[in-house]
């Protein structure tokens, strides 16, 4: 017996097309091949032959195999012949017979038997009174009936032996060889599934070969998502949930995109978005970026949006990195914060998933992006950095060529970064240039604007006070947050509280400041008029990203004053061209700094134009 690895190796050794050209006359159309389908008249091709895919196709008649069908349905070769004759021209030796092999293809027959007879069962509770709860769920996620029938929804009873009486027709060993039951050492063995929404997971000829369940009710310790263990029909890093239905629609469609979960597979093909699979609960492997480029050539990764997401997101750009190989890459896209395809179908329709897609990003620009965003870019230090981590994902490219078009172009996006063309730009806030300075002026007008602290303690008081006012900020600006901690003792007891709080009333905030001492939020009448996001009638929206934009400012400034004073520093003991030019670099960032702190105080202006009249007139 043959193993299925070494089957592959033959396949990819040998070119279909030359192997099917000696007997057909094929055409070449773009990537593929075309000619008059030899398996039945027709007088308008409609068979087309792929290398890259590795299989031949009739639109026609339905006629679909590889190198080895082609050799036995229209050669009418003998399987073992069939082989022998492509090994001889691939410079293969077939190996002899195994025994064992043999027997172990004996028992994956048998257990697809036992697989199938689950599935079975399966459907069959979610359709009696015991799956009205599974039905239920159904009916609550908006999972119609004939979407649950074309995924092979189906239900498992909570018991642990419910499996054991009906498929009693099968060994318990061979229940538990296919990840069906547990045996555990000195206890009964017991089923694996039990209590759970469950959904078949099948191979691409679509044949159950593993199952996925959901857990119905809270349990504790055990897990919500639960899949098939590795059997000897199932490998989780070999197999891609779906891949059966979505390959045809991939075929149609020329995308095929990769989600997260499976029920996110099951959220889309109802939303009409039928060419996705997804990995088994791990970041995807090697063999399936493989599985995905033989359907498409650029297949799309599409994760949530939070730090999981981006996490999974960059393993598989790392898996892939050495993988590529001319025409052949990923793109990604990133779904909103808190979202994940069935949210969003749900909230802006299938039009704004589709906007999404249509806007995938490159592997290329998604490296320079998660890098460049990785960690803050302050110092020269922090940019020898971000060039040293993008480097080491181009050394990791296997195929020359691709290796240094990367680095070409992530090297020509990090110096366009680092070193920005110096360009004339006028002071837009008198509209006249800003007037020549010489280095001693650039100094001493440096030194008075980076020892005063006075607009940043204004600041700082007012943030505090629009984080009681607007507390949804708290959460989504923990991470800059955190970093003022130590600063101020009033944004700690913030943090500490979003820590503790599943929801934040402005009111608790409010007592909260007041029993550890603290000034109350809002007292301040001048504070008020001079920051928009302290009013209590302005828009949440505007105020929050008002709010956003000040406590950038605040984690942006103690990196400027630092390098500014070594720039300081280092021109005065050393005036060199470089010191020079780094002085100046560092007195223009810090002027626009400054400027922009004033605007924070002048945004009110703009900010009343919007409120009601008799809001105005108060």
């Amino acid at each position: 017996m043959l193993s299925p690895q070494w089957l592959d190796e033959l396949r990819s050794r040998v070119t279909l097309s030359g192997v099917i050209g000696r007997t057909t006359r094929l055409t070449k159309a773009g990537r593929e091949w075309k000619a008059c389908c030899p398996f039945h008249n027709e007088k308008t091709p409609s068979f087309t032959v792929n290398d890259e895919k590795g299989f031949y196709h009739c639109f026609g008649c339905g006629a679909h195999g590889d190198v080895i069908r082609w050799m036995t349905d229209q050669r009418g070769l003998q399987f073992m012949d069939a082989v022998k004759e492509l090994a001889a021209e691939a410079g293969m030796e077939v190996p002899a017979p195994d025994p064992r092999a043999a027997q172990a293809a004996e028992k994956r027959a048998t257990l697809h038997d036992v697989m199938q007879a689950a599935q079975d069962w399966f459907v069959d509770n979610l359709r009696s009174a015991d799956g009205a709860s599974a039905r239920a769920y159904l009916e609550k996620r908006g999972i119609t009936p004939a979407t649950a029938e074309k995924f092979g929804f189906g239900f498992a009873p909570d018991s642990k032996q419910a499996m054991n009486r009906a498929l009693s027709r099968f060994p318990d060993d061979m229940l538990i060889e296919a990840g069906l039951r547990i045996s555990v050492e000195d206890r009964d063995p017991y089923d694996r599934f039990r209590g759970r929404l469950m959904l078949p997971i099948r191979d691409a000829r679509g044949r159950v070969i593993a199952f996925g369940g959901r857990l119905l009710e809270d349990r504790e310790g055990a897990p919500k998502y639960l899949n098939s263990p590795d059997t000897p029909l199932f490998d989780k890093g070999r197999t891609l949930y779906n891949l059966h239905n979505a390959a045809p629609a991939a075929r149609k469609s020329g995308r095929l995109i990769v989600v997260e979960g499976y029920m996110d597979v099951v959220a889309l093909a109802a939303a009409g978005i039928e060419e996705c699979v997804a990995p088994m609960g791990t970041a995807l492997t090697e063999q399936q970026i493989e599985l995905l480029w033989r359907q498409v050539e650029s297949p799309i990764l599409c994760f949530d949006g939070d730090a999981a997401g981006q996490r999974a997101a960059m393993r598989a750009i790392g898996r892939a990195l050495p993988m590529l190989r001319p025409a052949h890459s990923l793109r990604i896209v990133s779904l909103p914060q808190g979202l994940d395809p069935d949210d969003l179908v749900r909230r802006d329709g299938v039009a704004a998933m589709e906007a999404l897609l249509e806007g995938a990003r490159s592997l290329v620009d998604t490296l320079w992006l998660a890098e460049s965003q990785a960690v803050p870019l302050a110092t020269p230090e922090d940019k020898a950095g971000l060039k040293a981590r993008l480097l080491a994902h181009v050394d990791a490219i296997g195929d020359q060529d691709i290796r240094s078009l990367y680095r070409r172009e992530l090297l020509e996006q990090f110096s366009a970064f680092a070193f920005p063309k110096r360009e004339f730009r006028p002071d837009f806030r008198r509209g006249v240039p800003l007037p020549a300075r010489s280095p001693s002026q650039n100094i001493e007008r440096l030194r008075r604007s980076t020892g005063s602290n006075g607009a940043r303690n204004a600041l700082l008081g007012a943030v505090v006070s629009g984080l009681v006012l607007w507390p949804d900020e708290i959460g989504r600006n923990a991470e800059s947050l955190s970093r003022l901690a130590s600063e101020d003792a009033r944004i700690d007891a913030l943090l500490e509280t979003f820590d503790t709080s599943e929801k934040l009333e402005s009111n608790q905030l409010r007592t909260i400041f007041a029993d550890k001492g603290f000034r109350l939020p809002g007292s301040d009448e001048t504070e008020r008029m001079r920051f928009p996001f302290l009013a209590e009638n302005a828009d949440a929206d505007f105020a929050g990203a008002v709010l956003r934009q000040a406590i950038d400012l605040l984690v942006e400034q103690p990196a400027l004053e630092a390098a500014a004073s070594l720039a300081l520093t280092r021109y005065e003991t050393d005036l060199t061209d470089e010191a020079r030019l780094e002085h100046e670099r560092l007195v223009k960032r810090k002027l626009e700094f400054d400027a922009r702190m004033r605007q924070m105080a002048e945004t009110r202006t703009a900010a009343r134009a919007n409120e009601p009249a008799e809001s105005r007139a108060e």
